[in-house]
């Protein structure tokens, strides 16, 4: 395959950082990092690829359409993927300001610079080009306990600020295709777990809580159910659907994985406690610190993703288990405490659990 020129936005993300590593460290790809650097931006995500030849990094706010501009008629890419976003539901909540903002006309200025490129371009760059959206489940609403899996025809339902501007993305990309033949995919992901994610999260937060000696925070009575998706296995699926899923096409990426908040805190301090024996006082076992508060406005009930499309035209399947995957990840934690004492986020700061 010939080498291409991939352009990633966000790729100091939990996410982007791990597509970047995938690509670097599997391929010989050419890979250009376009991030804002947000309080959830990490450079440190990136160092063990950041002295690669075929890396190169640019500290860039997806709003700033002159400076997108002089990125596609410098770097001339073959392939964009876009994942920069405000990502945290909880965030959104409070001020969704900010979420409108990138995730709207972020992404609506990255597609006017795609358009404006695109068109100048002839023969194969041109037939082969490709605006890959990165998306999510939210964007569907929430599911009851017994109904279908998320498939790549459910109409929109999007229950938060964050995932009603992801919605708004989307269907910006779509029409962006449909009146201009700009050649698109989307792709709508499942919960992502994993190595390097900011510890806002439920998972991070949870592990890092824990191991200080902190109370475990868990929205409601924890029922609510999420399909869980190791990171690394996601990055895989965002390069096989990025060179070789359909333009116009939408593929939906899950983990085949249903687990209630509350089974995953459990499975959680069950790791712990076999890695690293509880030394607090009065505490015999992790779950003891596991504290039930009032729950998040308008949260979704249950998450569910139908993968088998990307499976039929792809051959994409996750490679991890949500035990193996979990267990990698609390492992990971335990022994990269530099890492997230790096994010400067101090541990009175690990209050957030949204999944």
């Amino acid at each position: 395959m010939a080498i291409k020129k991939i352009l990633i936005t966000g790729g100091a993300g939990f996410i982007g950082s791990a597509l970047i590593r995938y690509i670097l460290s599997n391929t010989g790809h050419i890979v250009k990092n376009i991030d804002k650097l947000t309080y959830a931006g990490n450079l440190e995500s990136l160092k063990p690829i950041s002295e690669s030849p075929n890396y190169f990094f640019e500290q860039i706010d997806i709003c700033d359409a002159k400076s997108i501009n002089r990125v596609f008629k410098k770097f001339q890419p073959d392939i964009l993927l876009h994942l920069a976003a405000e990502s945290h539901v909880d965030n959104s909540i409070n001020d969704p300001g900010d979420f409108i903002q990138t995730n709207i006309i972020g992404t609506f200025t990255l597609l006017q610079q795609s358009l404006s490129y695109w068109r100048g371009l002839s023969g194969d760059k041109k037939h082969d080009f490709r605006f890959h959206h990165v998306s999510t489940d939210e964007v569907y609403g929430d599911l009851n306990k017994n109904e279908a899996l998320f498939t790549e025809k459910n109409s929109y339902k999007p229950s938060s600020p964050y995932s009603a501007s992801k919605a708004s993305s989307d269907h910006l990309v779509r029409a962006w295709y449909r009146t201009y033949g700009l050649p698109i995919l989307i792709t709508n992901c499942s919960n992502n777990y994993g190595p390097y994610q900011f510890p806002e999260k439920l998972i991070p937060v949870v592990i890092l809580n824990a191991i200080q000696g902190k109370s475990i925070p868990i929205y409601g009575d924890g029922q609510q159910v999420r399909d869980w998706l190791f990171v690394d296995d996601h990055a895989c699926a965002l390069f096989e659907s990025a060179l070789l899923g359909r333009a116009g096409e939408t593929y939906n990426i899950g983990g085949h994985n249903e687990i209630k908040n509350i089974d995953v805190v459990h499975g959680i301090c069950k790791i712990l406690d076999e890695l690293l024996p509880s030394k607090i006082n009065n505490i015999k076992n992790y779950k003891e610190l596991i504290t039930f508060v009032d729950d998040r406005a308008g949260h979704d009930i249950r998450y569910a993703i139908d993968s088998s499309k990307i499976k039929k035209e792809l051959g994409w399947v996750p490679i991890e288990t949500f035990e193996t995957g979990l267990r990698k990840t609390v492992k990971w934690y335990l022994e990269n405490q530099i890492w997230c004492e790096n994010t400067k986020i101090k541990s009175s700061n690990f209050k957030s659990m949204g999944e």
